[in-house]
């Protein structure tokens, strides 16, 4: 009987107890892996699923923070070169100031010191006229005194009146 029950059997032909038993086993089948494969493997996907939104909402929260921040550097920049150029410009300023008022201080030692020479020649100048004259004053009295004794030297009334003046000039 065994091999007629065999050659009886096909699969294209099924007997309706096979069926229902097949369709049972496949439906309790079924009912078991949804509840402990399918269940867990969707709620797997789903987690999944809430990680991969989560880190791309974080990353788009990132972006926008980068962008921030990147937007506040360049204004940081931004006035980090103004005020360089501010510093620049002020010290430029100085140093022209510092350099006007050093050479103005120096025109002014400079005159200082050429109206102080001037007065210095002049002074040196002065000395030395007034040397000369004194000179010239001496060599005229001296060559007065001796033309004088020359000419006096015979005469009593000449040397009687250059006494008379010598005396008067001792008494003034």
């Amino acid at each position: 009987m065994n091999t007629l029950f065999l050659a009886e059997f096909s699969v294209i032909r099924p007997e309706p107890g096979m069926l229902v038993w097949t369709t049972l086993i496949f439906v309790l089948f079924w009912y078991l892996i949804g509840k402990f494969a399918f269940k867990p493997i969707g709620q797997a996907l789903k987690d999944r699923e809430n990680t991969i939104q989560s880190a791309l909402d974080e990353a788009k929260k990132t972006k926008i923070e980068m962008e921030q921040l990147k937007a506040e550097n360049d204004k940081i920049l931004a006035q980090a070169r103004e005020e360089r150029a501010l510093m620049l410009k002020e010290a430029k300023e100085t140093k022209d100031a510092i350099i006007s008022e050093a050479k103005g201080k120096a025109k002014d030692e400079a005159q200082k010191i050429v109206a102080g020479a001037m007065t210095e020649i002049e002074n040196q100048k002065k000395a030395a006229l007034t040397e000369v004259k004194n000179m010239a004053g001496l060599m005229a009295i001296e060559i007065a005194e001796k033309v004088m004794r020359k000419d006096l030297k015979g005469n009593t009334e000449q040397e009687n009146y250059v006494k008379s003046l010598v005396n008067e000039i001792k008494l003034n």
